[in-house]
């Protein structure tokens, strides 16, 4: 062993000049092609990133439109509902405190609110029906609403709220009409 430490040293000097010109000059060569690989890589890694921003820029964008805009069918349908809430008339016959839902789902949740879009005469139009009740027991109503597309703003606006109480005998009481 002490042989072959000492040939180590003896040769190791030269040897290890040429090792080190060696890899010095492979490295070179290897540094070139993992350049190009660790910039692929980059590349790569980029192209996902940017997609990733794209596809929640558009979720929020999305999200943002069905919660806020004044044309969602969830915005229509809070406006209808505060509208429902202030009624004299609906107070009266269904209590204080009113509270509205849409179709029940199958896992038991009264979210989704029942609208249909629909264009006649080139303008946009929607109907919704939506569900609400009070303090009195066992009374409720359905609420039927209609908006149209205005030409010159693009808003909506409303064309009719009614609402059918579900008592007997079977009541209507007109909230809004601007037919």
């Amino acid at each position: 062993t002490r042989a072959g430490g000492l040939r180590a040293e003896k040769h190791g000097h030269d040897s290890k000049e040429v090792s080190v010109q060696r890899a010095r000059s492979g490295e070179t060569l290897l540094s070139a092609a993992q350049k190009v690989k660790e910039a692929g890589r980059d590349f790569t890694y980029f192209i996902v990133v940017l997609v990733g921003i794209g596809v929640t820029g558009g979720l929020f964008y999305v999200i943002f439109k069905e919660l806020f805009s004044s044309s969602s069918p969830n915005k229509i349908y809070g406006d209808a509902l505060e509208k429902c809430r202030s009624h004299p008339e609906i107070i009266g016959a269904l209590g204080d405190s009113i509270k509205g839902y849409g179709e029940a789902t199958r896992r038991g949740r009264r979210q989704h609110v029942s609208h249909i879009e629909y264009v006649k005469d080139g303008l946009k139009h929607m109907r919704l029906k939506f569900y609400i009740e009070g303090t009195e027991s066992g009374k409720q109503g359905t609420v039927h609403v209609e908006v149209k597309e205005n030409a010159e703003t693009g808003q909506y606006e409303v064309r009719y709220i009614f609402v059918d109480i579900d008592t007997y005998p079977r009541r209507t009481i007109v909230i809004e009409d601007n037919r």
